[in-house]
């Protein structure tokens, strides 16, 4: 292990846990199942409101789910990092989106905002999750506004995918579960 400067490990460390943050972003918007699961320890729980339990499980509950959604994007702010030696308890705001399909409602926008707490673990010089709590601030459901196949204002635009198809993958060489220390 080097040994660096306590401030420049500080920021390294702080830098190495945002990044787990944003992998569980990508992970969910990409259904890719083995980048989410990257963000989580083997043995970490996900108390996810309509999911508590082992976070690799999750990973493999929530993928199909979303898949059934047209798209969706989620983001991840203000992470407050409280490190304290192999261990940190991080607050971050969430704002979710996900364009739903349903027999009874049709097409719908939903949206959802809240904050993570995760309780996150160093090993050797990789931070992951190993506790989240999900808190909801708001949540909201709008009938759908756009017709998607006319493009926007009319002139067709590239869509992200949903899958091993999406740019990341095609463009970047992304491989999914893909960590860059």
């Amino acid at each position: 292990m080097i040994h660096r400067d306590p401030a420049v490990q500080n920021l390294i460390d702080r830098e190495s846990i945002r990044d787990a943050l944003y992998r569980y972003c990508r992970g969910i918007d990409r259904c890719d199942v083995e980048t989410l699961k990257s963000a989580y320890w083997p043995e970490a729980v996900d108390n996810h409101v309509f999911y508590n339990g082992n976070a690799w499980e999750f990973a493999e509950w929530v993928v199909p789910l979303l898949r059934g959604r047209d798209q969706t994007m989620h983001m991840i702010t203000n992470a407050m990092i409280e490190i304290e030696g192999e261990t940190a308890n991080v607050e971050s705001q969430y704002v979710g989106y996900e364009r739903v399909r349903s027999a009874k409602r049709g097409l719908s926008d939903m949206f959802a905002g809240g904050r993570y707490l995760d309780r996150m673990e160093k090993r050797g010089d990789e931070w992951r999750i190993l506790h989240r709590d999900v808190v909801w601030a708001w949540f909201r459901v709008e009938e759908d506004s756009a017709d998607w196949s006319r493009g926007l204002f009319g002139k067709q635009v590239p869509f992200g995918g949903r899958d091993m198809d999406d740019p990341l993958y095609t463009k970047l060489g992304f491989k999914p579960g893909t960590i860059n220390i």
